[in-house]
């Protein structure tokens, strides 16, 4: 069993987030800047030892790869984001690549969502739009990831590197992509590229040309779940705040059926959910979430994927997604509690990946 965290890359400062959020932006900023909004709602969630790290920081990205190992992730999938020729956050990643460390093995996911002033993905109040061109853009954007799916480190099925697309339904043309792409593969002295689509929070339409999907949880059960006892409204100063069960939301994860028209899936996990460090009121938080919950959910759901979906990996939202209440790294409320949960649950199954130190 391979455990895959995703992985945020906005850890450090860029131009165009300076612009549109001020000086020094980073996905810190609003992590800091969090407050309680109800009894027993804790915020802000603050890294052990205060460490704010910079990922463009070679050892930052070392102490991740260092701590995820140690506890049994097997690797990350980091977000790739492109704009029909610009991409944004992208150095932390093209350091890993230039440099060759950490040795710690990575896919990744195309975040191929427009950005936007409320975090949604919409058609509002856009930052900047994504715009998926013709053959002559998927061409470029192939050879920006040529290096990537090269390197020995990136995770493959089938000797092809695995890509994530986060929402292939935005993508007019989106089979005609992969089957140029694949070309270019074969012609690049790879065996091709193997596509995973996403089953997130949102439509997801009949299209070919994907070897396999991955369950992104809370959201693929927000939208597709038994969610009638999931939801519930809170009053805070006359104003409405969603919050969800912890618990129910796993527990539609783990009585969801294999069973999905024979496609390849990798199932999902979450650690925990609340947005509310970037929409404030406007965003949902979790209801009794705890380090013992969260492993003994995640022990069951990896008997399910081994047992049940034949699969190789699992994948966990999210290693470091700390404005969305989704991480793994150790925090001062919990430490490393979440991550000693990982573990347990792997040796508890038997899964837990030979130990190997090199960095």
């Amino acid at each position: 069993m391979k455990l895959i965290a995703y992985l945020l890359p906005q850890f450090h400062c860029i131009p165009e987030n300076d612009r549109w959020w001020g000086k020094g932006f980073t996905e810190w900023t609003n992590t800091k800047k969090a407050v309680p909004l109800y009894g027993g709602h804790h915020q802000p969630k603050e890294p052990l030892d205060h460490y704010y790290y910079d990922l463009t920081d070679a050892a930052a990205r070392n102490w991740q790869a260092k701590v995820a190992r140690a506890y049994g992730i097997y690797g990350f999938c980091y977000y790739h984001y492109w704009f029909k020729g610009k991409t944004l956050l992208e150095r932390p990643f093209k350091e890993v690549l230039a440099s060759g460390q950490p040795q710690f093995p990575f896919c990744l996911s195309w975040a191929n969502e427009s950005w936007t002033r409320k975090w949604d993905g919409g058609d509002h109040d856009v930052l900047i739009q994504q715009d998926y061109g013709d053959e002559a853009d998927w061409e470029l954007h192939f050879f920006e990831l040529l290096d990537a799916f090269r390197d020995a480190r990136y995770i493959r099925i089938d000797n092809k590197p695995v890509f994530i697309i986060y929402r292939p339904g935005k993508i007019p043309r989106c089979e005609d992509m992969m089957k140029l792409w694949n070309k270019l593969a074969v012609r690049n002295g790879l065996d091709g590229i193997y596509f995973v689509r996403t089953l997130g929070g949102f439509e997801i339409p009949s299209q070919g040309g994907f070897q396999a999907s991955v369950e992104f949880e809370p959201h693929y059960t927000f939208a597709h779940g038994d969610t009638q006892r999931l939801w519930h409204y809170m009053n805070i100063s006359g104003r409405e705040h969603l919050v969800f069960d912890y618990d129910q939301a796993w527990l539609t994860i783990l009585n969801r059926s294999h069973h999905r028209n024979g496609e390849t899936i990798f199932p999902g996990a979450y650690v925990n959910w609340d947005n509310t460090p970037r929409l404030g009121i406007r965003g949902q938080s979790a209801i009794g979430a705890s380090p013992s919950k969260f492993g003994w959910y995640l022990t069951r759901q990896i008997e399910r994927a081994m047992k049940l979906y034949r699969s190789e990996f699992l994948f966990i939202n999210a290693w470091n997604e700390w404005a969305e209440g989704a991480f793994l790294e150790p925090d001062l409320q919990h430490k490393f509690r979440y991550l000693e949960e990982v573990k347990k649950a792997l040796e508890h199954t038997g899964a837990f990946p030979m130990a190997d130190s090199t960095l």
